[in-house]
């Protein structure tokens, strides 16, 4: 007898597959839906990173008396009221990872008056780690609190240098510390020129001598003065760094331009060196990117 092979195809019944595919559709959306929560929670951990992530370079430089060889001093500027951690607490366990024989907080440590209840813990917790010297930015000028801030500095362990200057010793050696105002201040306030002179009619024109001062535009004025090294900050870093630039909007001597220069690191003037950190906060709405917050080690040498 022969089989009639199109009856039974006829009759076999279909495979089940409609089932399968609506199932397959329904887990494609939440497939997607996942991959932008976990690409968003990225983005915003890489974010919060470049606002908040500690970071640190060395930055050598040579001509310091023989005694200070090996000195390091830890630059601190631009914290803009900026608390890393509960009291200040990650700040801290990192600077003393450094080891700091000096902390030099240049400038712009609060821009308003309601944080200044987070100064007097700061203050004490820098001084446990080192001596630390502090001179004005312009945002503590413009805030009005300058008056209130510096007393309160001064009272929590924290040396202000206003247009003075100390003199260090280590191992024989001897160093002037001068700390400069910042320009926002008094108008008849003394320059960094007549400091610099001073220095040198006291202590001898050949007295090595180390600036606090807050802004990086000053450049000409620090090499003018004939001081060795100047450390700084006010530039932010730039705010944004790409390779091949130094920050894309800063400050010159002219006020904020794009593409500056003198925003990080190193820079040789015609006298004197100057030292450039990237700072540690922002003003709002301000934010960093490729620029994390900076607390650059200065590390002295013969």
């Amino acid at each position: 007898m022969i089989k009639d092979e199109t009856w039974q195809a006829r009759e076999r019944p279909p495979a089940p597959r409609g089932p399968r595919r609506a199932r397959g559709r329904r887990r494609r959306p939440f497939r997607r839906f996942l991959c932008w929560v976990v690409a968003v929670a990225a983005l915003a951990g890489w974010l919060w990173w470049q606002q908040n992530g500690l970071s640190t370079e060395t930055l050598t430089v040579t001509g310091a008396p023989e005694g200070f060889a090996g000195y390091r001093i830890a630059v601190l500027t631009d914290i803009h009221g900026k608390e890393f951690g509960p009291g200040n607490q990650r700040l801290f366990q990192f600077l003393q990872g450094l080891e700091p024989d000096m902390i030099a907080l240049v400038g712009d440590l609060v821009h308003k008056q309601e944080q200044l209840s987070m100064v007097p813990p700061l203050a004490q917790g820098l001084a446990q780690i080192a001596p630390t010297y502090y001179v004005t930015g312009n945002h503590e000028w413009a805030a009005k609190v300058v008056r209130e801030l510096e007393p309160m500095l001064e009272e929590n362990g924290v040396t202000v240098l206003s247009n003075r200057y100390v003199m260090l010793e280590r191992e024989g050696s001897r160093l002037a510390l001068l700390g400069a105002e910042d320009p926002n201040g008094y108008a008849d306030q003394k320059t960094i020129v007549q400091l610099a002179n001073e220095v040198r009619a006291e202590q001898g024109a050949h007295c090595y001598q180390l600036l606090l001062s807050h802004r990086n535009n000053l450049y000409e004025k620090y090499a003018l003065s004939g001081v060795d090294l100047t450390l700084a900050g006010h530039a932010h870093g730039g705010f944004i760094r790409l390779p091949g630039t130094d920050g894309l909007l800063g400050h010159s001597p002219e006020g904020l331009k794009f593409l500056p220069s003198y925003t990080a690191g190193l820079y040789p003037l015609d006298h004197g060196t100057l030292a450039v950190s990237r700072g540690l906060g922002n003003q709002p709405p301000t934010f960093r990117l490729f620029n994390r917050p900076d607390v650059p080690l200065v590390v002295l040498q013969p």
